[in-house]
């Protein structure tokens, strides 16, 4: 940056007419220009990268730039009430945000200030986390082998998310993306009552960046009247607030999970979504004058995602004995990052960064949505790389060979539309097919039990339901389950306890079936 010496000239004097025989320890510098939610300082000599700087009027800002002869830092605030000529003062501190158990059920910004209206947090400063933290590494660290279950049929059959996993949610707007966490997130009150204090009760961040403000508060609406607020925390750097905040914010909620984590607690963390996030952090490098790359996205985006994803984890049952800064081994963080496509455009720069990261995605397609078909969720392109090891043993043998069956059915649902004369296998597999689809499609905010989901698709996949017409499947699939709970509450439970289902539990699911869908029937 080309200095004036005129603007060197006047700081100097006024340095000099200020100066005193008092010595002083703090960091000060002033601020040489300001604009756009950017300032350079200068005399910041032993400033750190990301430290925390305060400015009159309780502005704070974050060094992110370290020049020879200045630091350029984001401002978090006003920035119109910085002036140049302000002084600055260095704190010392990395940016942190406070942690723990204070914010469940809370809503905050992205450095951790309640913007819900209920009153202060009540954390003391011992509870504040720099955002930025080392991914645990390889040897603190066990493999991915216990599902974590979202409540969605079409995810927990084909695309199963396990404890420690990164499985990316992606797709064009409107196609159900936020829709899929908030039912995920409502889901996990199956997993200790709702009840934040219970050690099995898993623990959900859902991080929101660049979203509209009533879209925020509809997703906090939905999770209190589904009474799954109490072990969630929202952090929200909408649309409106500073590009720094909108960046900032994903690495803020990351550390309040991790500080769960390390107490050997379960977390899924939601993060909605990272494109956006990588908008904010572009016009936030161009305006600090770091030099563009591929779509104008500085060098160092696919590392702003890396270092963030790599941080989810399922910790070693002996963490602890390796590394002092883990207080219990086994927690875990489960990350759901959300990338937002263009009309469907998978391999543009800032998808294929992310898919790269991940360990498998969703894939949501808007003509599936269009089509009525809800989750819009394509089982051809979406994969998860953990596989059946996340899966239950009942789950993985009933929908073993559901994907392919799906896969059948779409190809063969293309060439059906060219003839009417089919042989009697092609019959059979358009008749299974469409019936799966149908036993796929699932209400909003109604998660589903795993027993429950492993009963409807057995009832599918095992022919039961091959005669029922296809536009009362979800008719059926209400009274079968409510005919299971009523009359067979064993079998459920059995399931859900062993995690299989027996020859024994199958011969009374066929008897149920075929007691329920006469009047269903085609």
């Amino acid at each position: 940056m080309d200095l004036r010496p005129a603007e060197v000239t006047s700081v100097l004097k006024k340095e000099i007419e200020s100066y005193g025989g008092e010595s002083s320890m703090q960091s000060v510098g002033t601020v040489l220009s300001v604009g756009d939610g950017v300032a350079r300082v200068w005399g910041l000599d032993d400033c750190m990268m990301n430290e925390l700087l305060e400015f009159p009027g309780g502005v704070r800002g974050v060094a992110l730039n370290l020049e020879e002869d200045n630091v350029g830092c984001v401002l978090l605030g006003n920035a119109t009430a910085v002036r140049e000529g302000d002084t600055v003062r260095g704190t010392g501190k990395i940016i942190s945000v406070p942690t723990g158990h204070q914010l469940l059920g809370r809503v905050v910004n992205a450095l951790g200030d309640p913007v819900d209206g209920h009153g202060p947090l009540g954390t003391a400063d011992t509870d504040l986390r720099p955002i930025e933290q080392p991914a645990p590494s390889v040897v603190e660290r066990q493999p991915v082998d216990q599902p974590m279950q979202t409540g969605i049929k079409a995810i927990d059959a084909m695309i199963p998310i396990g404890r420690g996993q990164r499985e990316l949610i992606i797709g064009d707007r409107q196609t159900g993306k936020t829709a899929l966490l908030v039912d995920t997130i409502i889901n996990q009150k199956r997993t200790g009552g709702g009840d934040p204090a219970n050690p099995e009760q898993v623990i959900c961040v859902y991080v929101a960046m660049g979203q509209k403000q009533s879209t925020v508060k509809e997703v906090v609406l939905r999770l209190e009247t589904a009474g799954a607020m109490p072990y969630t925390i929202v952090v929200s750097a909408s649309a409106n607030d500073e590009a720094s905040m909108q960046y900032l914010a994903a690495y803020g909620g990351c550390a309040m999970a991790e500080r769960f984590r390390d107490a050997g607690r379960h977390v899924v963390i939601m993060y909605d979504d990272l494109y956006k996030q990588a908008l904010a952090y572009r016009q936030v490098m161009l305006l600090l004058r770091r030099p563009p790359g591929r779509e104008a996205f500085p060098g160092d985006v696919f590392n702003l995602h890396s270092r963030l994803l790599e941080r989810a984890a399922r910790l070693a049952d002996n963490a602890p004995e390796i590394n002092p800064r883990f207080e219990a081994g086994g927690g875990s963080i489960t990350a759901l990052p959300v990338v937002e496509t263009q009309e469907g455009d998978v391999s543009a720069y800032i998808p294929t960064n992310v898919i790269s990261i991940t360990d498998g995605q969703i894939f949501l397609e808007s003509n599936l949505f269009n089509s009525g078909v809800r989750p819009a969720v394509n089982a051809g392109i979406s994969v998860s790389r953990v596989g059946g090891a996340a899966q239950t043993p009942a789950m993985k043998k009933i929908a073993g060979g559901m994907r392919l069956g799906l896969a059948q059915y779409r190809e063969l649902a293309a060439f059906a539309q060219f003839g009417s004369d089919l042989d009697a296998a092609t019959q059979q597999a358009l008749l299974r097919g469409e019936r799966l689809v149908e036993t796929l499609k699932q209400g909003q905010y109604v998660p589903m039990a795993v027993e429950d989901q492993i009963m409807m698709i057995y009832a599918t996949t095992s022919g039961g339901i091959d005669d029922v017409a296809a536009s009362k499947v979800g008719e059926f699939e209400t009274a079968f389950l409510q005919y299971m709970a009523d009359s067979h509450p064993e079998i459920g439970k059995a399931i859900l306890d062993t995690g299989k289902a027996t020859d024994e539990a199958k011969a009374v699911l066929d008897e149920a079936v075929a007691a329920v869908k006469p009047p269903f029937l085609s």
